[in-house]
């Protein structure tokens, strides 16, 4: 067979160009009876993992490998996800090489193995590098289909509690949920449940969210705040827990149920888990937010892989408590759909998700396999220990891949799961015959279990396009980010550099600084006096406590918060919004159009009555110190909102979408790709239905034909080898007879023209069913070819870079322009002697 002829058979089986249709490709078929391999691949649908999957597999099982797999065609499919990796294994997403040169991979290799092998590590580079090449063409796969994945999704590999990769600080999970969960007491008592376990969890306080008054106390402070709409973070919460802002808990006065002794040193073991240096890189790094872990700000999706093996068990119980914590909030503020909207993976599950104990990771777990499948959020849980799970809280999954098993208990705890789980959706269990599958599985092959399917899987897993090479270490982690690990400002009670530094600086010394760090002019007579007094002064709240060195200076500036409302009935517009400028003074004069200088705060700032008692004031501008000033800019204000904050909204035509109101295009696009996710797959069904016939009679024929071909070059054969014997038979009959010819040989040489005669009709007959058969052959590729455009179109069509997104602008209301507060604000901000003057304070 020539290669072109296998790879038209094997298209003619796999039909794998249906891989671009919201289709998985895993591996390839191994026949179920004889447990060998088949050509046919096995493309998963999608659109299943709404349903959840658990995979389970020994060490070398291949399972590993699978869930890679998996995520790289998740990643192609623009399907985001979120990676919970205990050991360090699922960090080889980012070793991906779409030139496969051995430089590439010389940097990651195992060098004990290289030496085991007795190969230089250039050597052992050179091999690898090969071996992958070779690997991916054996299955259908090259550099050009690792180079799209790289191009269509974003990698990013977060390392909380360590800065080695992105740090992620987890006082975000203490920040009120949005209205949706307020609004619904069970989402909302469910949230602070976790909340409060989680955070028990890591001070080493098994409490029972009935019995316990930490628990009881801890639940009440949040409920109350997030009730008022009010944001928590460890520190305030410290300070709430002193002082509760309540004075009854049920029916009995605070001091009575939990004394105020008892609350301090509960305080006391926060705090010092707060003051902890080890605890410090917690409080650092981007927010722990789902969102923007599952999109860049543009849109764009990405797998976010979350790193965790550097952290000691509580510390994990209590970041993967908060995690699952967050993925509910969001996922509760999500439209509902049918399609896989995104994935939640978490690898070697054991211990989070147990059949007796209650981590406090369980119920947010437990939640989520529940109710995530109505917003499209499928779960994926892996473990090479079966035993450790709680089947009856997956009696629900829809696909179960299953890999060589390490004892027969492990069988027996798997097959007793996949039949609680067959019993649940009414489906039938073979037990027997799956014993015996289970029991001959190779590495890289496992049974599946897909309730969306009519029967069950073999297969062969597919070669990754990712690098294998096992567990990376912290070291390796911080190589690979190097150029990636975003370094943020640390937030409230986080631990700062405590080097002394000198704190007065020279007049020498502050004419060597450059201008942004030189030492603030301070004034003799306090400014705030010089304020006129029919403006208001405000004190923006400081976001930490200063360290040694540290000199904090208020410098002045203008803050206003103005409501605004918006309305347009084509475009679906009817709302309000506020805006919050801030415009900053630094030893300068305001500009001519003071307002176009103004920074726009996400959020309001946080005041406090009176400043910090170490603080000093720079000078005050002139023109702060003239009452008349402040009427002018008030009035500017008002304009400046008309013209230049109008409702920016965005529409797509293609879809008949336009954005929500104060919904970015990067958020946009991302609800777009749901749409585009819930029309491809109605369009997949349609394309299916109308080509799977057409394919399956093609190929029916296309098999007839070859049999006819078999047949008719067998008789042929036969017809031929009997005119041979005939014919030779009458040629010895007449060299070896009488030379009077008989009627014998007469008759004989009749019988040999006829047998040639039929021979040839034989061969004709051949001839006849070649040409049938590659006119068959024609058909089915000129149905490959319709198939494919037709792939390409509905491809190009639902592609949302390739959509046409107009931007258009709703001016608000004159008339609905309301300023809320305008007032002269003294901004806080650190300053040493050596470094640029640094916000003391929160924008954001």
């Amino acid at each position: 067979m020539t290669d072109d002829e296998y790879h038209f058979r094997e298209r003619l089986l796999g039909m794998q160009d249906f891989e671009k249709l919201g289709v998985f490709y895993l591996g390839r078929h191994y026949d179920i009876d004889s447990i060998k391999p088949t050509q046919e691949l096995l493309l998963y649908d999608s659109k299943d993992l709404t349903t959840h999957a658990v995979v389970v597999g020994m060490t070398g099982s291949g399972k590993t490998g699978l869930c890679i797999n998996l995520l790289e065609e998740a990643g192609i499919d623009r399907i985001p996800a979120i990676v919970v990796d205990p050991k360090g294994d699922i960090a080889n997403l980012l070793l991906t090489f779409p030139t496969l040169e051995p430089e590439d991979f010389r940097p990651w290799i195992d060098e004990s193995q290289a030496g085991r092998k007795g190969m230089s590590l250039d050597q052992f580079a050179a091999a690898e590098a090969a071996k992958w090449k070779n690997g991916l063409e054996s299955w259908g796969q090259d550099g050009e289909r690792i180079r799209k994945l790289r191009e269509t999704v974003e990698m990013s590999l977060y390392t909380p509690g360590s800065n080695a990769g992105r740090p992620l600080t987890i006082l975000k999970s203490f920040a009120a949920p949005c209205m949706d969960v307020i609004n619904d007491s069970d989402a909302l008592r469910e949230r602070i449940q976790f909340a409060v376990s989680g955070l028990l969890g890591l001070l080493g306080i098994d409490a029972d969210p009935i019995r316990s008054r930490e628990h009881i106390l801890i639940s009440t402070i949040l409920n109350q705040a997030w009730g008022q709409g009010r944001n928590l973070d460890l520190g305030s919460l410290i300070g709430e827990i002193q002082n509760p802002p309540f004075v009854r808990v049920g029916i009995m006065d605070t001091d009575t149920f939990f004394p105020a002794k008892d609350r301090t040193s509960l305080a006391m073991t926060l705090n010092n888990l707060l003051a902890s240096p080890s605890f410090s890189n917690w409080m650092e790094g981007e927010a722990l937010d789902v969102k923007r872990l599952l999109h860049t700000p543009e849109g764009k999706p990405r797998i976010s892989i979350i790193s965790i093996a550097h952290l000691g068990d509580n510390e994990r119980m209590f970041f993967v408590t908060m995690l699952l914590n967050e993925v509910l909030n969001w996922m509760r503020g999500q439209p509902g759909t049918s399609s896989l909207r995104a994935l939640l993976y978490m690898d070697e599950v054991f211990g989070y998700f147990p059949p007796t104990r209650n981590p406090p990771s369980k119920l947010p777990m437990l939640t989520l396999l529940k109710q995530a499948r109505a917003f499209g959020l499928g779960i994926v849980l892996a473990t090479q220990n079966p035993v450790d799970l709680d089947y009856k809280g997956l009696s629900n999954t829809g696909t179960w891949f299953l890999g060589r098993l390490q004892t027969e208990r492990d069988k027996a705890r798997v097959i007793e799961g996949l039949e609680g789980a067959a019993a649940a959706v009414g489906s039938n269990f073979d037990r027997s015959r799956i014993e015996r599958i289970l029991s001959g599985l190779k590495a890289r092959v496992f049974l599946m279990n897909n309730v969306h399917d009519d029967q069950l899987s073999l297969f062969e897993t597919r070669w990754a396009m990712s690098y294998l090479r096992g567990p990376l270490t912290r070291q390796q982690l911080r190589k690979l980010c190097a150029v990636d690990v975003v370094q943020t400002e640390p937030v409230a009670g986080a631990q700062r550099d405590s080097t002394p530094r000198i704190s007065e600086t020279s007049v020498e010394e502050a004419a060597l600084l450059p201008n942004d760090v030189q030492a603030p002019q301070f004034p003799d007579i306090d400014p705030r006096l010089m304020v006129p007094d029919t403006v208001k002064q405000n004190f923006v709240e400081l976001s930490s406590n200063l360290s040694a060195g540290e000199t904090l200076v208020y410098r002045p500036g203008l803050y206003a918060t103005v409501r605004s409302y918006y309305s347009h009935r084509t475009y679906r517009v009817d709302c309000w919004q506020e805006h919050h400028l801030l415009v900053e003074f630094h030893n300068k004069l305001p500009s001519a159009h003071i307002w176009e200088d103004a920074e726009r705060l996400n959020q309001p700032l946080n005041f406090h009555t009176e400043p910090h008692q170490a603080g000093r004031f720079e000078q005050l501008p002139i023109q702060l110190q003239k009452e008349q000033k402040f009427e002018i800019w008030r009035k500017e204000l008002q304009d400046h909102i008309y013209r230049e904050h109008p409702l920016n909204i965005y529409r797509c035509k293609e879809f008949a979408s336009i954005s929500e109101p104060g919904e970015t295009l990067g958020d946009f696009k991302v609800r777009l790709e749901t749409i585009a996710s819930e029309k491809r797959d109605l369009e997949t069904e349609k394309l299916r239905k109308k080509y799977a016939a057409k394919f399956t009679q093609l190929r029916e024929a296309i098999r007839r034909a070859e049999d006819r071909i078999e047949s008719h070059d067998a008789k042929y054969k036969q017809r031929r080898l009997d005119s041979v014997l005939s014919v030779g038979t009458s040629i010895m009959g007449a060299l070896l007879g009488r030379k009077k010819v008989s009627v014998t040989n007469t008759r004989r040489a009749s019988s040999s023209v006829k047998s040639i005669n039929r021979a040839a009709n034989q061969r004709s007959n051949v001839a006849k069913a070649r040409d049938d058969l590659e006119g068959l052959q024609k058909q089915f590729k000129v149905l490959d070819v319709d198939f494919n455009r037709d792939v390409e179109e509905l491809t190009d069509k639902l592609n949302v870079e390739k959509l046409e997104l107009n931007e258009l602008s709703v001016r608000p209301k004159k008339t609905e322009i309301t300023i809320r507060e305008f007032a002269l604000v003294w901004t806080p901000w650190r300053l040493t002697s050596t470094e640029a003057p640094v916000r003391a304070f929160k924008t954001s």
